[in-house]
């Protein structure tokens, strides 16, 4: 199980030493919301943010674009130090061509479903990613609770990799605790992505932990 801390929910007065102390923690990835105000009823930094970062940290840079028309940021994405980018199958006419386009620009590409969006949605790109983002909440903001129905699809994307021998993580994005967490590996996650109960936590590393148990 892999933990990919949300740095949403961190405390960005003192970004960098978070970032730190989360990988001096364990974590493998770092969760970075990219949100334009328009998908979704939010806004967050963009990446002049985690280009600055990305000398500092050798952790992986998983960048999940909540955005419409992902297409015209990727590059800029990329370029900005991003390893893996996921875009939203909501969020563009042109999917297949955007997963092309980050992997022309020598990065992993990866698809995520919003709670109201059936699997069958993407089963024409599962070949071609290399994660599958799952959102087990209303993408836009940090802190929701985990919806349940949720585990079916993970347990579907766990089913077709399988019977068609696919190379994709699958990862979950929205509530997760230690309770949650259980529930996703059980249903087949192999990536956790976790944010105010890794940095709300009183101890941080014992919450990485938890989860990865």
């Amino acid at each position: 199980m892999k933990i990919a801390p949300s740095i949403l929910s961190a405390d960005f007065t003192k970004l960098l030493a978070e970032i730190k102390e989360i990988e001096q923690y364990g974590a493998d990835y770092l969760h970075i919301d990219l949100m334009d105000g328009n998908f979704v009823g939010n806004i967050s930094f963009g990446p002049m943010v985690y280009q600055w970062l990305r000398p500092h940290t050798d952790l992986v840079f998983d960048v999940h674009m909540m955005v419409e028309q992902p297409e015209r940021y990727v590059e800029m994405v990329a370029n900005a130090g991003a390893d893996i980018i996921t875009v939203h199958v909501e969020a563009t006419h042109h999917l297949h061509r955007v997963i092309q386009m980050i992997k022309q620009l020598g990065k992993k590409a990866g698809v995520v479903i919003n709670p109201g969006t059936p699997v069958s949605a993407i089963e024409a790109v599962l070949s071609e990613v290399d994660l599958v983002l799952v959102m087990t909440v209303n993408p836009g903001f940090g802190g929701q609770r985990f919806i349940e129905s949720t585990l079916i699809k993970i347990s579907q994307l766990k089913e077709l990799r399988s019977q068609h021998q696919y190379q994709y993580e699958i990862e979950v994005d929205g509530g997760i605790n230690e309770i949650t967490a259980q529930q996703c590996l059980a249903a087949g996650a192999d990536v956790l992505v976790a944010g105010s109960y890794i940095f709300n936590a009183t101890d941080r590393q014992q919450a990485i932990e938890s989860l990865r148990k």
